[in-house]
């Protein structure tokens, strides 16, 4: 148990601190006949004529499933290494820049557009500029965190072309790195007043077998603003790993192992989470279904999407990539609720099936 919490200890490293701000009116914007933003009006343009993208945005945090065929064998095998320590060197985990991270491109964020530049303010207190003067992405920029960014418009689509990422950067939170040469291109559109698409694809020869990306929808957050989510603890005192845990690993029998095999539905930050725990080779393994989709992690330590392997600390007690696993059983010894031990404190998940 000692090992488990201090396992645990991983997700209280870069510890956000957020707040939660009052309502405030926006001038200028259509509005319903009760007062409401009306997010299905027409999109706003700017002087130029193009559609305005200025204002907050929200949107869940992307969940990429990547084929492990899609990765560089050195990729591949350097995200089975991160998984092992509990992603510890991820750049968000030690207060850094996430750079291009599929992750970040969720969340809220604020876009300023000119005529001649776009600038994405983040909640971290972190920005990118994509300039939009007509000048072409350079084929060797100076590598920074957030990269070297040119737009376009191509009738009412942004386009984005970047590059010059320096290789500190990941591109998925499981651990999935890139070289200096990677390419990224966004294309965005609001379609109305309250929608923003957004499609992004990658490149990177050196470390990936094909393109790649995702796309993903963000809503206006009107009558609100954003505030800041600093990261304020890095990840240099965490301890623990993959393998600490399957030493102290103990024997379950299938039996039991299968009393514990269902669906668990709860709640876990506001939004509803459900757990769907299977039995395969004699282990257990979760996969997570919330808000953001299935996330997870294979055996493979890079498919995301897939299910994670639950290890036996007890006969009910189980660690899977840095979260404790509780199984609350009857008499019978089935189990009823799943109680999923965070750092952030323990969350109830009642059994549906």
């Amino acid at each position: 148990m000692k090992l488990l919490l201090s396992a645990l200890m991983l997700l209280a490293g870069a510890t956000p601190a957020t707040a939660q701000w009052l309502d405030r009116p926006w001038p200028g914007i259509p509005r319903t006949a009760d007062g409401e933003p009306d997010l299905t009006a027409p999109a706003p343009r700017g002087p130029d004529g193009h559609p305005d993208l200025t204002g907050v945005w929200t949107g869940p945090r992307p969940v990429t499933l990547l084929d492990p065929g899609t990765l560089q064998p050195w990729v591949a095998d350097l995200a089975r290494e991160r998984q092992q320590e509990y992603y510890r060197t991820r750049p968000f985990f030690q207060c850094q820049p996430s750079g291009p991270e599929t992750e970040r491109f969720g969340g809220w964020k604020r876009f300023l557009q000119t005529p001649s530049a776009i600038a994405i303010l983040e909640d971290d207190l972190t920005y990118r500029l994509i300039h939009m003067d007509g000048r072409e992405l350079e084929a060797d920029p100076l590598t920074s965190w957030a990269g070297y960014s040119v737009g376009r418009w191509d009738g009412d689509t942004l386009i984005v072309e970047s590059a010059g990422f320096n290789d500190k950067t990941w591109v998925s939170r499981y651990g999935i790195s890139h070289t200096e040469a990677l390419g990224m291109t966004e294309r965005y559109r609001r379609p109305d007043f309250g929608r923003l698409q957004v499609e992004v694809t990658f490149t990177d020869p050196g470390a990936f077998t094909e393109p790649w990306g995702f796309t993903l929808e963000m809503e206006l957050a009107a009558d609100t603003e954003m505030i800041e989510s600093v990261c304020e603890r890095n990840s240099e005192d965490w301890v623990g790993n993959l393998a600490d845990a399957a030493e102290r690993a103990v024997s379950v029998p299938p039996d039991v192992l299968e009393r514990y095999v269902g669906v668990y539905t709860g709640i876990y930050a506001g939004n509803e989470r459900t757990y769907e725990v299977t039995l395969s080779g004699g282990q257990l393994f979760a996969t997570v279904v919330g808000a953001y989709g299935a996330v997870g992690l294979g055996a493979a330590g890079v498919d995301e999407g897939a299910s994670r392997l639950l290890v036996p600390q007890s006969e009910t007690l189980f660690e899977g990539l840095g979260l404790g696993y509780r199984f609350i059983v009857d008499d019978a010894g089935v189990a009823t609720d799943l109680m999923v031990i965070h750092v952030t404190g323990d969350y109830r998940y009642s059994r549906q099936r």
